[in-house]
């Protein structure tokens, strides 16, 4: 943990000022997406000033976007405190995120062009080599990415606008599911038949792929996190 954040306090200090909040927000989603800053928890941030060799404006210009996304709340006086999601808030979302991807995947395969295609391939072998090396929040952001792009292919921008807003908002759930060794590589190979899919340009098939995929993964992470609840 430790050097985690020496290495992002370095690298923050390379970056330009103005542009310092973008990684702040990254390093502060992905501490909410693996969960060592829990849901309820409010977010230090004179930890995070002082550990990072930030001012207070990247810090909070992070809790904005973070706000936006859904992954915290801020409230006057009390600074920001990550959203505490119920499982069935997590299971309605997850139902808008094959619903939309559903529309896409039929999309998709009729409008994508053969560079986006080869895009998401590329991403496909850089996320099976993360998992090569068990780089699993490395792993997640690729696979957060080719999502995103297989909505992006369909070239509906009010689709990929609210695909990425609301799954911003389960991000740590979905990353959840991959924590099971078992249903990790599982992933993985499921990633490989959408792929395939996407290449022969099979709509119908692409649709019920994806919603497989994370009927799958959610199924494994909802067990987990029942399972962590009922410990505390």
């Amino acid at each position: 943990m430790g050097d985690k954040w020496e290495a992002m306090s370095e690298e923050v200090a390379a970056w330009p000022r103005g542009q310092r909040s973008i990684l702040v927000t990254q390093f502060i989603r992905d501490l909410i997406v693996s969960g060592e800053i829990p849901p309820g928890e409010r977010i230090n941030e004179r930890v995070l000033t002082e550990r990072l060799g930030i001012s207070r404006t990247p810090l909070r210009e992070a809790f904005k976007i973070l706000d936006g996304e859904g992954l915290v709340s801020i409230r006057p006086n009390a600074g920001a405190t990550v959203v505490r999601l119920s499982p069935e808030d997590v299971e309605d979302s997850l139902e808008i995120l094959i619903g939309l991807e559903s529309i896409g995947a039929e999309r998709a395969v009729e409008h994508a062009t053969p560079e986006m295609i080869e895009e998401i391939a590329e991403l496909d072998a850089r996320m099976g080599e993360a998992f090569g090396r068990r780089a699993l929040m490395e792993y997640f952001h690729i696979n957060q990415a080719i999502h995103q792009k297989i909505i992006d292919a369909a070239q509906n921008e009010a689709l990929s606008r609210v695909y990425a807003s609301e799954s911003a908002r389960i991000r740590r759930f979905r990353f959840a599911g991959n924590r099971d060794h078992g249903r990790w590589a599982r992933a993985v190979q499921e990633h490989a038949q959408i792929l395939d899919a996407l290449q022969r340009r099979e709509g119908p098939l692409l649709r019920e792929l994806l919603r497989a995929h994370h009927r799958a993964g959610w199924k494994v992470a909802r067990h987990a996190l029942e399972a962590a609840s009922s410990n505390h």
